[in-house]
């Protein structure tokens, strides 16, 4: 991947961060963006470029705004002279998520307007502006991160497990109308895994036993086991598959 660039929403933690680190050692120049914490985005930046020996950068982006990702976009013009890969992983939570976290009876339309507009809006936002920039090269790669919360039931995830599955319906319909530029469109579907968002759970031990007792690898899954799909598809490898979701989930799917 040397000489190539990554695009990746939410570069500063969990999966995000892991994704950053795998590209970066790979050769690739990394860009991500985050949502408050500049100096963390900041001291990632210099990490990855000192170890690594690439280019790296970070914009702030609201993705509760996805129009935003045209000024993210414009400013990594002036960066970087080319895009290979991009990846929509950054998700929301807190008090932006009530009304869309909690059992069915509780749902809000705000709450889960709010997760859509993070999940699906942004997607669509961030993968067009870089549809345009892999037009220019001859393709590239567009992954979006997604959750297997839409394939078994997960107390309180209703949710983000829906607009996980519309979000992969979009990966499937922007595969098939991109394909024709040489971009490929794919979703990555992680079982839960153990990252600061999910400890931010108020069930999270719960959610943490369930998995470890359902996996037959009997163990949680870590941010780093995701990094390897991505990789794949932002390979040549993979350079006929396209419109799919590959589910990485320890196993717990089929128990």
């Amino acid at each position: 991947m040397q000489g190539k660039t990554l695009l990746i929403s939410g570069g500063t933690r969990g999966i995000g961060k892991a994704i950053v680190y795998a590209f970066a050692e790979q050769g690739a120049n990394v860009a991500f963006t985050y949502n408050s914490k500049d100096e963390v985005a900041n001291e990632i930046v210099a990490d990855v470029e000192s170890k690594y020996g690439i280019k790296a950068r970070a914009y702030k982006l609201n993705i509760l705004e996805p129009e935003e990702y045209k000024e993210v976009y414009k400013a990594f013009d002036e960066d970087f002279d080319r895009l290979d890969y991009f990846i929509s992983n950054a998700i929301i939570s807190g008090r932006a998520v009530v009304g869309g976290f909690g059992p069915f009876m509780r749902l809000k339309p705000k709450g889960l307007n709010n997760i859509y507009i993070a999940t699906v809006d942004a997607f669509v936002v961030g993968a067009q502006e870089a549809a345009k920039r892999m037009e220019k090269i001859g393709g590239g790669s567009i992954i979006s991160m997604s959750s297997t919360g839409n394939l078994v039931y997960t107390p309180n995830y209703a949710g983000h497990g829906t607009n996980k599955a519309a979000v992969e319906a979009m990966v499937r319909y922007a595969a098939a109308e991109l394909g024709e530029k040489g971009i490929r469109v794919n979703a990555v579907s992680g079982g839960p895994i153990d990252t600061d968002a999910l400890r931010a759970f108020p069930n999270y031990e719960e959610v943490k036993s369930e998995v470890v007792r359902r996996s037959p690898l009997s163990r949680m899954g870590e941010a780093q086991d995701l990094t390897g799909a991505c990789l794949f598809l932002c390979s040549n490898a993979s350079s006929w598959l396209t419109g799919q979701t590959i589910v990485i989930d320890g196993g717990t799917t089929f128990q």
